[in-house]
């Protein structure tokens, strides 16, 4: 009677065992990191960021590495550490900063507000490797300046070839790529109506 009392428990302990032994590490976790830019005279007094939109395939936890011949390549693995839109706005508010530094850059989801002398809408439309092995970001953005009804739109491509190979690479040309695209927003902005 003993031995059929226990024989269920451990047979229970047993499969956790089991399922604990099959389950999959704890995958390795990246952010894109803010690069330095040439730092701008003027702009808008207070700058406000959208929330970034993304490509829907872009849209999930792990690293897409490619989306060349009909087939999207993604890392198991290697996910980012953050949700992409949310990471790249946070990112790009601070280099926006670093190179307009007159300017308040603040984000529409965040809990400081304030009127917006410009808004900056940004849509990333690809963010991986091509066939040849080189990041590839394109992106659209979209300025507009306090009392001007039309938005200054303009679309961006930036090709950076990674240092190396594997993920810590194509996220460090990702860092970069972002850091271009930062450039440009930051030239729009200075160029823009309501400058300081």
């Amino acid at each position: 009677m003993t031995g059929w009392w226990f024989s269920p428990r451990i047979a229970i302990f047993l499969s956790l065992v089991a399922l604990g032994a099959c389950s999959s590490p704890s995958p390795k976790l990246y952010t894109v990191a803010p690069v330095d830019g040439e730092v701008r005279t003027g702009g808008p007094a207070v700058i406000v960021f959208q929330q970034v939109g993304l490509a829907r395939y872009l849209e999930r936890s792990q690293i897409v590495s490619s989306s060349e011949n009909y087939r999207l390549d993604v890392m198991p693995d290697d996910w980012w550490g953050e949700p992409l839109a949310a990471m790249l706005s946070r990112v790009l508010i601070d280099e926006v900063s670093q190179r307009l530094p007159r300017s308040t850059v603040l984000n529409e989801n965040g809990a400081v507000t304030s009127t917006a002398d410009a808004t900056v809408a940004l849509n990333v439309r690809r963010l991986d490797l091509d066939a040849a092995g080189n990041l590839v970001l394109q992106a659209q953005a979209a300025v507009t300046f306090k009392g001007r009804s039309e938005p200054t739109l303009r679309s961006f491509r930036f090709v950076v070839t990674p240092q190396g190979s594997g993920v810590p690479s194509e996220v460090a040309a990702i860092s970069a790529a972002v850091g271009q695209l930062a450039d440009g927003l930051a030239s729009m902005l200075a160029a823009g109506r309501g400058a300081r």
